[in-house]
């Protein structure tokens, strides 16, 4: 029994150490790497930040609903986490207002991590990795505010700007394909894509009611629930759409699962959700896409697929 416990010990003595070898004097952003991928952060460690965002697919997550800690069901679609370092707010209601904030909310969420932030900062302070790579970064032990920094930073080198698209922008090899061409075209102006998915990541940061709040099925108030004004009610961020193509399932709710349907909600709204309340002008009208404009629209979109993930458009 004591050479089982002298045995075990030892591996673990050689593990940490041979952590340290490969991980001496970290970065901000890698130790904020490090942390997005330990489920330290989580009440039981059992969850990490990558198991609802998970690197495979463009830091989404492949579920309609994400599960937490003991399976728990979280209330939204985890959306992909890409191209955020020039974002306002954060999250689908914008009740964060910087990534620092925005770290820090699953990670006390109930339904996510379950933690709360003196226990996670007590067991990377007790830790005799995190407790030395925190002092080589900040100078000082854990604490909240060292983490929301280094779970920040590490986002914040999550930007992608290697696409078909970027290329052809600038005159580049390997550029979008005709069909992708076309869609643009169609994004620009008959599909009024842009009205809304504009700036260099296609989003204008701004909040938007498409007409999936019915009060009924469709309850999530979104950024009313934030900002308690009525002209907010349903009213959700706009998302970027690099990378797209590979964040499947799409909107607040995952309630579509290809771009297409996505495509063609936009195309026909009152078909998927007649009875919508507060839907915005823009979609007042069908937008009467034809098939191939579609197609189009939809190799565009996949043209905005960085290249690390350019293999799973095809």
């Amino acid at each position: 029994m004591k050479l089982n416990t002298l045995f075990a010990t030892a591996t673990a003595v050689l593990g940490l150490c041979g952590a340290f070898q490969q991980f001496s004097n970290p970065t901000a952003e890698q130790l904020g790497e490090k942390l997005f991928f330990d489920p330290i952060l989580s009440a039981d460690s059992t969850v990490r930040c990558a198991s609802c965002h998970i690197p495979e697919f463009g830091f989404a997550d492949t579920l309609v609903l994400s599960r937490g800690v003991g399976g728990r069901l979280g209330k939204r679609n985890a959306q992909g986490i890409t191209n955020m370092s020039g974002r306002p707010h954060f999250f689908y209601d914008g009740r964060a207002a910087s990534l620092e904030d925005q770290v820090l909310m699953p990670i006390q969420d109930t339904l996510e991590m379950r933690a709360n932030l003196e226990l996670v900062t007590r067991r990377l302070q007790k830790h005799p990795l995190y407790s030395l790579w925190f002092e080589q970064v900040y100078h000082a032990p854990p604490n909240s505010s060292m983490l929301a920094q280094a779970l920040a930073a590490y986002v914040r080198t999550l930007e992608t700007a290697n696409t078909p698209f970027d290329r052809w922008m600038r005159d580049k090899p390997n550029p979008m394909s005709d069909a992708a061409v076309r869609g643009r075209r169609v994004f620009m102006n008959k599909g009024k894509c842009f009205d809304c998915h504009f700036s260099p990541d296609f989003t204008g940061d701004e909040f938007r009611n498409i007409g999936l709040y019915n009060g009924k099925n469709l309850s999530d108030k979104g950024r009313y629930n934030v900002s308690q004004n009525p002209p907010d009610l349903g009213k959700f961020k706009v998302p970027g759409l690099r990378n797209v193509a590979v964040t499947a399932p799409f909107m607040h709710n995952g309630m579509f699962k290809t771009l297409e349907e996505v495509i063609d909600y936009y195309d026909e709204p009152d078909r998927f959700v007649p009875d919508a309340i507060n839907r915005d002008s823009l979609l007042a009208q069908p937008l009467h896409l034809t098939l191939q404009e579609k197609s189009d629209l939809k190799a565009f979109l996949e043209a905005l697929t960085d290249d690390r993930w350019s293999k799973k458009t095809k």
